[in-house]
């Protein structure tokens, strides 16, 4: 099926290449309605790469033109606000389509299409990317990137990021990195992957339990909790160097960190009083503040995106339940009353909605989301149980575990529960984190 936008989001997207999408508020308008799935996502096709140089190319130069062709491909495919348009020989036969030209392309659905014309100076790889309107048959949009031949797949990841802002408005997402824990042998360790999987690292190797990452607002630290001493404590790993330190130690558990969105500060939970009560500490574990004073259970806190509020999931109504407080844990109050159980917050980007835990019908844990009002609860998940929930950097994708397959793995899918993708395979994956865009 091929999907159409409303007309006025056309208009704007087509607009000439001197109006930014910033300046017509193609990002907002895009933005909105895919948030709450009104509208569908834009068809985009892209053609094969061609070699548009005067020497002779390698094999493996021509194979390196296919990978990073296939990267884009995914990339885009994979964008909240995008779908990409297969060429499907049947459709070509159908329509008579002798050449994948503009004319075709709109044949088969496609409202843009990207062109990639590589060459191969010295031991670079340089891809020059093109942008059609494929209803007017007009480029509006041009670019160039440059890398060495062994770094094609962030080459791909490049131009998909480029393609991503010319027509949002948005910094792209595909140069950004997730981290989530793995089960090894009897012990569960804390890895380090692109954000579709690739080039996964293991950050961690203590035999021990490590569980809950919490990437820096910079993305050059991941804080997570291990089981390494006893008790729960919070750790520190440098995701260049691989070093780990120790940041704070108290009587009783230490868990579920949050990095404040300035960096300076962790919202965690402590038991050091007999009961599980949020705290703010400083980068060097210091108590700056309690923030709760319960009987009842209070965990999982997630900072709001201007760090003036922090949400939280707490059992004093009888059993969990999202509450939001100021940052200072001054003005509580209850946000979901849906279901008997609703768990593990996660603040949206843009700061308008929560996404959490809900335990549904029979049992199951899914994943649903609510306004920061108070309205518009909506379930996003209805297969397996599913938990863990963190949001890409520009709010339009989420990351989650799941067990729909069987044993708990790693899966993604848009802000509206649209392209439930299986991220690993690995049967033993949770604790996702989405880490910030590159600086």
């Amino acid at each position: 099926m091929k999907w159409i936008l409303p007309a006025v989001i056309v208009t704007l997207l087509c607009a000439p290449l001197c109006t930014t999408a910033q300046e017509i508020g193609v990002r907002e308008i895009l933005f909105d309605t895919m948030s709450t799935g009104d509208v569908q996502p834009v068809p985009i096709g892209v053609d094969q790469m061609v070699y548009v140089g005067n020497e002779y190319i390698t094999a493996g130069d021509s194979t390196l033109m296919g990978y990073v062709t296939r990267i884009v491909q995914r990339d885009l495919d994979f964008y909240a606000d995008f779908e990409l348009i297969r060429v499907d020989s049947f459709y070509i036969k159908l329509y008579e389509i002798v050449e994948l030209n503009l004319f075709g392309w709109q044949r088969l659905g496609a409202d843009y299409v990207v062109r990639l014309e590589a060459e191969f100076p010295g031991r670079m790889m340089r891809v020059r990317w093109k942008l059609w309107d494929a209803n007017i048959k007009r480029q509006f949009a041009r670019g160039a990137v440059d890398r060495k031949k062994d770094d094609w797949r962030n080459l791909g990841h490049e131009i998909a990021n480029e393609i991503v802002t010319q027509l949002t408005g948005d910094p792209g997402i595909f140069l950004t990195r997730i981290a989530y824990i793995k089960k090894n042998g009897k012990s569960k360790q804390l890895f380090i992957a692109d954000y579709d999987g690739a080039n996964e690292r293991q950050l961690t190797n203590n035999g021990s339990i490590n569980i809950s990452p919490a990437f820096s607002p910079r993305g050059d630290n991941i804080y997570f909790c291990s089981y390494l001493d006893g008790d729960p404590h919070l750790y520190r790993v440098n995701v260049g160097s691989g070093k780990v330190t120790k940041v704070a130690a108290f009587p009783g558990l230490v868990a579920a960190p949050s990095v404040s969105p300035d960096g300076n500060k962790i919202a965690c939970v402590l038991s050091k009083d007999g009961n599980s009560e949020i705290y703010v500490l400083d980068l060097q574990g210091k108590i700056i503040k309690r923030l709760t004073r319960h009987w009842s259970i209070d965990t999982s806190p997630t900072w709001s995106p201007d760090g003036r509020m922090i949400a939280f999931s707490s059992d004093r109504s009888g059993a969990p339940q999202v509450y939001i407080m100021d940052s200072d844990g001054l003005n509580v109050r209850r946000l979901t009353y849906q279901t008997g159980y609703n768990d593990s917050p996660i603040w949206a980007e843009r700061g308008d909605r929560i996404t959490f835990v809900s335990r549904t019908r029979g049992g199951r844990f899914d994943l649903a989301s609510i306004d920061t009002s108070g309205v518009g609860y909506r379930l996003l998940t209805e297969l397996g149980h599913n938990e863990n929930p963190h949001f890409s950097p520009d709010g339009k994708h989420i990351i989650f575990s799941s067990t729909r397959l069987g044993p708990q793995d790693i899966f993604t899918m848009d802000v509206t529960g649209r392209n439930q993708r299986r991220l690993t395979r690995y049967n033993g994956c949770s604790n996702p984190v989405w880490g910030p865009l590159p600086n």
